[in-house]
């Protein structure tokens, strides 16, 4: 996947492209945490956790945080959508890595750190909310990106309820052999679509996706840079809401 993603970027006109053949997947394994950004913190949709006690919530916290303490996290951690974006920061790196290892051991795979946790945050002069906090309640909905198609829109596309739209899989041909493929669905991996242009209609719409969304989204960007109407699908399709009926080889 990571040498696909170098060539396609490359004929994307990007000059220095370098992969980390290992991907995030190996950097956590590792032991190492991701960060959020700053920006990403003020304005992502996610879950913010403030891992701290409640006292020091109460004097300061960033705002949109949900004050939950390492153990009312370990009871409450079935309240956080599977597919959200979670972001941790804390007073404590330990307590903040344990909570980081817990969630990605609980399925969480998207899961990162505010750099600098509280402090780097009031040091890079970041806003900050003081006083009780009233609700600890967790809501999350996702909201779609640019070029995103919808689950349900996507699953009525793989269930042939969608004229007119051709749906591509952009993943290998080895991992197509070995977990199946989605019903009205055609296989052209990213690293061959630049080349199978002739096989994809521009008189319908098309949908893409691949394990993650992040092969899609580069072949997504391809596809429009062509002409084509095109939306990706930006979801493990691991995860459990995306259901749609699969022909196993």
């Amino acid at each position: 996947m990571t040498g696909a993603n170098a060539g396609l970027a490359k004929k994307l006109g990007y000059t220095n492209v370098r992969g980390f053949l290992g991907g995030e997947p190996a950097w956590v394994k590792a032991g190492h945490p991701v960060y959020a950004s700053y920006d990403y913190v003020e304005k992502g949709n996610i879950v913010l956790i403030d891992l701290r006690p409640g006292g020091e919530t109460v004097e300061g916290r960033i705002p949109r945080s949900i004050p939950l303490t390492i153990d009312e996290l370990e009871r409450r951690i079935n309240d956080i959508p599977r597919n959200a974006p979670v972001v941790l920061y804390g007073d404590d790196q330990d307590d903040v890595m344990y909570a980081f290892d817990e969630l990605r051991w609980q399925g969480y795979k998207n899961v990162s750190l505010v750099r600098g946790n509280y402090e780097g945050w009031v040091a890079a002069g970041k806003p900050i909310v003081t006083g009780p906090v009233f609700s600890t309640e967790i809501k999350w909905v996702r909201k779609l990106g640019k070029g995103e198609v919808s689950v349900e829109e996507f699953r009525k596309a793989t269930l042939g309820q969608l004229p007119d739209t051709f749906v591509i899989d952009a993943r290998t041909d080895e991992e197509i052999a070995q977990l199946g493929i989605f019903k009205n669905t055609v296989n052209i991996p990213l690293d061959e679509i630049p080349k199978r242009m002739d096989e994809i209609p521009k008189d319908k719409r098309i949908f893409i996706h691949c394990s993650t969304g992040a092969r899609a989204d580069l072949a997504y960007r391809e596809l429009v840079k062509n002409g084509y109407d095109v939306k990706f699908l930006l979801l493990d399709i691991s995860d459990p809401e995306c259901d749609c009926p699969i022909i196993r080889p």
